[in-house]
């Protein structure tokens, strides 16, 4: 029996969607990792502010801060897009970025708070959000010799999946696991903090079915995952980000663990985790609006604020 026409014009456009996108990570791979990074830079950020999802930003941008004008507004979302560009071009190359001095590569700020969690056991669970690169987040861990594990979004197109986690997975090494999301990856994720394992989690965007917390003084919907982890294990919880120094060169910033108080209640609990982990972010992207990723809906749709 025939496929049905739709079905088949999905199948040519996820085959012509993958076909590109090999196609433009043999591209990049061909490039250093600074022109890489250059290019992706330049395309995102004159192309990205034309998009419809500008709009999402513009509109986050002035519920969150509204000290900021339209000029204002528009620098910061260049600069996220200019810092997407990046992040993305920069994904072929992730396996060759090490530490350094100089140069592609990163460097961290805060390594005596790995040191100390490695010397009382190496476990803890550890959350960031699209700052910098954050691709970079689980590869340094591994480098440093944490036995850490990640949480990552599958893609709708199945090739493209496997290539993005080729990439991913080849600056990870075999022995670092990432698990995707959804009721498959959670089992697999608490397996692996029941073996004594750490987990990164990325905890900045809405998850419909998530605990309202407040953010930039506004409820969003937080995906309670982490603090679930937390009541359960009892283990540190870290604060990291990668800041990005220049193309293809980035710090690892590694805060020291939150102060975390369990009360025995599940719901006051969870909250309070939730509501500091917020703070933390609101924190980071206050420091550097444009290096955090406004484009997706973080809050609910509400009328804008008038200027």
């Amino acid at each position: 029996m025939a496929l049905p026409v739709a079905t088949r014009m999905r199948a040519v456009s996820e085959w012509l969607e993958a076909s590109l996108l090999e196609g433009a990570v043999r591209a990049l791979e061909r490039l250093s990792p600074v022109a890489a990074s250059n290019l992706g830079g330049w395309s995102a950020r004159t192309l990205g502010p034309w998009l419809p999802v500008s709009r999402v930003a513009d509109d986050n941008l002035r519920h969150a801060l509204p000290e900021l004008d339209a000029v204002a507004r528009a620098r910061v979302i260049r600069g996220v897009w200019d810092n997407l560009g990046r992040t993305v071009a920069e994904l072929p190359h992730l396996a060759s970025f090490g530490r350094t001095d100089a140069g592609p590569g990163w460097e961290i700020e805060g390594e005596a708070h790995v040191a100390r969690l490695r010397a009382n056991g190496g476990q803890a669970l550890f959350f960031s959000g699209h700052f910098g690169n954050w691709e970079l987040i689980l590869p340094v861990a591994a480098s440093l010799g944490l036995n850490v594990a990640g949480v990552y979004r599958t893609a709708s197109n199945a090739a493209v999946d496997r290539l993005i986690q080729s990439l991913r997975q080849r600056a990870l090494g075999p022995g670092v696991a990432m698990f995707p999301k959804g009721a498959q990856g959670a089992r697999a994720a608490l397996l692996h903090l029941r073996a004594g394992g750490s987990l990164g989690l990325l905890v900045d965007q809405k998850m419909n079915d998530g605990v309202a917390v407040p953010f930039f003084g506004r409820d969003a919907m937080t995906a309670p995952a982490l603090a679930q982890f937390a009541r359960h294990f009892s283990v540190p919880i870290l604060p990291v980000r990668v800041v990005r120094l220049g193309p293809a060169r980035f710090r690892l910033v590694c805060e020291p663990p939150l102060a975390v108080t369990l009360s025995g209640d599940k719901e006051a609990d969870l909250h309070g985790i939730l509501l500091a982990v917020n703070a933390v972010l609101e924190r980071w992207i206050r420091t550097d609006p444009a290096s955090w990723l406004w484009l997706h809906r973080r809050w609910p749709k509400s009328p804008s604020p008038s200027l």
